[in-house]
């Protein structure tokens, strides 16, 4: 039987985020994007949300490269971890990869890395496949789309992008994706994360406008945040200070690492003297200051955070400042938003953040844009990516109406295995794939069980019930004694808690009556027992953890 092309998603479906996706034929394999998720509000204390990468340790030797659209962190923030369990080039642009080689050296495995730096129109040999770099606009520079040609037909990947034509890097190459669609694409893959608004994404020169009126008329500090990615919006920012004779000053590592990085690469220009230290900000009058800062999204501990909630070592938010927030807020993002700009409020600042306010445009194309890539690439299949399940069955219907035959739109679920050839498109099957939690420096550590805990504990609480035993005969020589953490306050539920130490007795003694020595089913009975006793009489169900010391 003849090969058949795979494309398999180990991410990027039914969430937004954790982007990564593999194409095999044969004996190659290529991978197109390594990102990571952020955790649920139920998912406590875990840090990021990481793919499986078992599928590729499986297939290590067929891995001939991995491809990256742009250096976003749900396209990015995995490479550290991959790297470490497998190894191959690494290709994308120089601002891209400035990104991810800051990330390789946090981790201490930069020297283990090879990274390959392109640019728009370049075109690289990776097996059997064969992949051309196409110019895309985003909210990071140097992004880009992939055609990556296969024995059977050419798959566009799209990445993350929207159509502006103001850009300052350039309109999207939308004549190179009109000549791939004349000449046959077989499968389009392509961004749904802002398929349900109309009309088209607003430019970023809008933007600009906006962050003019801000600026226009404030005699008091301006601390601005967005995301540390944008360097389209800090250029923006840096041109209006210093248009108003501002000094500006940067705070959250994330923004001075990216800022650092786009200097270097020549992405940003700086004003001279516009940027100083942010110690320096103190000596200067309020209407001379801007302050960039980090914690665009309410991230718990950025620069932003710790302002608000009076936490940062150098800025206290006082009356008077005009805080902009300049972005929205990541779909599960919004109450912790919510919460900082509430805080803000409560220390007297002005807080600008409404959509209305001109102070951010979204990097994703709305539903106009997305026709125009439908009609010019013309697939004869069709998977929408990137996206919550309604975002992809929404795209889905979009690519019909533009007249992709709706028997070939495909919507996987991650982990499953898509066969092309060069007429026909088949589900086979699955390979593994899902959420591995970082939590500190633990990889894989924390599944569903120790989560299944961690909710638990969170919404019930937690009875330790203490008791010794005599190794001789078994009786009880001291307690047992309860100990409560997250349940009740002990010193107004004295009664309950003799009432506890009763039922953990009689639990003990009848087991001893029985003759049972086994120290399980002792704590299995004190367990069960105060489990019933707490949820007829409370209707609570805490965790308990019976503790039995043999003297």
């Amino acid at each position: 039987m003849a090969e058949r092309l795979k494309i398999i998603p180990l991410g990027g479906l039914d969430e937004i985020g954790k982007n990564i996706t593999v194409l095999e034929y044969g004996k190659d394999m290529i991978v197109v994007d390594c990102g990571v998720g952020f955790p649920d509000e139920d998912m406590y204390g875990v840090d990021l949300v990481i793919p499986d990468f078992s599928y590729l340790v499986q297939n290590a030797k067929k891995l001939r490269g991995m491809f990256i659209t742009h250096g976003h962190e749900d396209h990015i923030g995995s490479i550290p971890y991959c790297m470490q369990q497998v190894t191959c080039p690494i290709h994308g642009t120089a601002m891209t990869n400035g990104l991810i080689r800051l990330k390789l050296e946090e981790h201490k495995i930069a020297d283990k890395v090879k990274l390959i730096t392109h640019k728009p129109g370049d075109v690289v040999k990776a097996g059997c496949f064969t992949v051309e770099f196409i110019h895309v606009n985003h909210s990071i520079a140097d992004a880009v789309a992939f055609a990556i040609h296969t024995p059977v037909g050419t798959v566009v990947m799209t990445g993350d992008f929207k159509l502006d034509p103001t850009a300052k890097d350039g309109m999207m190459d939308l004549a190179r994706l009109g000549e791939l669609g004349n000449q046959g694409v077989l499968a389009l893959l392509c961004d749904s994360t802002n398929v349900e608004r109309d009309g088209h994404s607003p430019s970023e020169n809008i933007v600009a406008e906006g962050l003019d009126r801000q600026f226009k008329n404030c005699d008091q500090r301006i601390i601005i945040t967005t995301f540390a990615s944008n360097m389209h919006r800090i250029q923006s920012v840096l041109a209006t200070a210093h248009r108003y004779g501002r000094k500006v000053a940067v705070t959250g590592r994330s923004m001075e690492n990216m800022l650092k990085v786009a200097q270097e690469l020549g992405y940003i220009k700086v004003p001279v003297g516009t940027i100083v230290d942010l110690a320096a900000t103190k000596s200067l009058p309020k209407n001379k200051v801007v302050i960039v800062s980090t914690g665009s999204q309410g991230e718990n501990m950025s620069a932003l955070y710790r302002m608000a909630f009076s936490m940062h070592k150098q800025v206290d938010i006082v009356s008077g400042d005009r805080v902009i927030i300049s972005a929205s807020a990541i779909p599960g993002n919004e109450k912790a938003v919510s919460r900082i700009i509430n805080e803000l409020y409560r220390k007297g600042a002005d807080v600008v953040y409404e959509k209305s306010e001109g102070l951010h445009a979204s990097g994703h194309a709305c539903k106009e844009e997305l026709k125009i890539i439908h009609a010019l690439c013309k697939p004869k299949f069709f998977i929408p990516v990137h996206g919550e399940q309604r975002h992809l069955q929404i795209h889905g219907k979009l690519a019909v109406s533009v007249g992709t035959n709706p028997k070939n739109v495909r919507i996987p679920e991650i982990g499953g295995v898509l066969e092309f050839t060069g007429k026909t498109c088949k589900a086979n099957g699955t390979v593994t794939a899902g959420k591995v939690f970082v939590d500190g420096t633990g990889v894989g550590d924390v599944g569903a069980v120790v989560l299944r805990d961690r909710k638990h504990l969170a919404q019930d609480g937690m009875i330790v019930v203490c008791v010794n035993i005599s190794a001789q005969d078994g009786a009880v020589i001291s307690g047992p004694d309860i100990i409560t953490r997250g349940f009740i306050y002990v010193k107004e539920s004295e009664d309950l808690m003799e009432e506890l130490r009763e039922v953990a007795y009689e639990a003990i003694e009848r087991c001893q009556r029985k003759h049972v020595k086994d120290w399980a089913t002792i704590k299995s009975a004190i367990k069960n027992d105060l489990s019933g006793y707490l949820f007829k009489t409370t209707k609570r169900n805490p965790m308990i953890l019976p503790v039995i010391t043999e003297l």
